[in-house]
């Protein structure tokens, strides 16, 4: 797993938020809740797993809307993040944090209604195997995101690094298929890459996301896109 050591710091985990969901990088943070949310659809009552929950925003997230949520995490200063941050909303009560590798998860077959991982797949190094535990654990959907290859992400790739794994769609294609899973549905998004808004104050990045919207909206616009979000189904 790519940067395995780097994310498991102190000092990583404490900024990690405050560097990525600064200034433009909210907007990063408001569509990726969006595209979680319209992915799972209503979660009150849904046992949901998120794998590599890090500092917590989407487990807290979908706490508050009324799932049972566990996240799992190798980091156990991310999990320590995770659970100051579900005892400020007031829902620790409604999740469980635990430290273990995603590629053993420690639950039965068919255990959760719902599996999720996001900013996940561009570190694995064994993709299949991830995506074929995430299937095992789930009765019915599981949730990802990818960066996509031949987009603006190759170019800001040369400038990380760890680099990342970036995926065409016919890769995901295939590992859908090895995991057992159908695409249910997809999205595409970012003609600019994230770093791009990591860089700009939030007025600044404002008018470049219009932009960037209009750009994806236009006749092939998805081929532009740097992310993608994946929903699939157990067949």
């Amino acid at each position: 797993m790519k940067g395995q050591e780097w994310y498991q710091e102190n000092d990583v985990a404490e900024a990690y938020e405050d560097k990525r969901f600064s200034g433009g990088g909210r907007l990063i943070d408001r569509r990726e809740k969006e595209a979680v949310l319209d992915a799972l659809g209503p979660v009150d009552g849904d046992r949901i797993l998120e794998i590599a929950c890090g500092t917590g925003r989407f487990t807290v997230l979908l706490a508050e809307r009324g799932a049972d949520v566990v996240g799992l995490d190798i980091s156990g200063p991310m999990l320590q993040q995770s659970r100051e941050k579900a005892r400020a909303a007031g829902v620790e009560g409604s999740l469980d944090l635990l430290r273990g590798d995603a590629g053993r998860l420690p639950f039965p077959d068919d255990h959760f209604d719902a599996v999720l991982a996001m900013r996940f797949f561009h570190l694995a190094d064994a993709p299949e195997a991830f995506l074929s535990e995430m299937e095992r654990v789930t009765k019915d959907l599981v949730v990802f995101d990818t960066f996509r290859r031949f987009s603006t992400r190759s170019i800001y790739n040369w400038a990380l690094p760890m680099g990342s794994r970036l995926y065409s769609h016919s890769e995901v294609d295939d590992l859908l298929e090895s995991a057992d899973l159908d695409l249910r549905d997809a999205a595409h998004d970012w003609v600019f890459p994230y770093g791009f808004y990591r860089q700009l104050p939030g007025g600044v990045a404002k008018p470049f996301r219009f932009l960037d919207g209009w750009i994806g909206s236009l006749p092939g616009g998805d081929h532009l896109a740097s992310v993608s979000y994946w929903q699939a189904s157990v067949k």
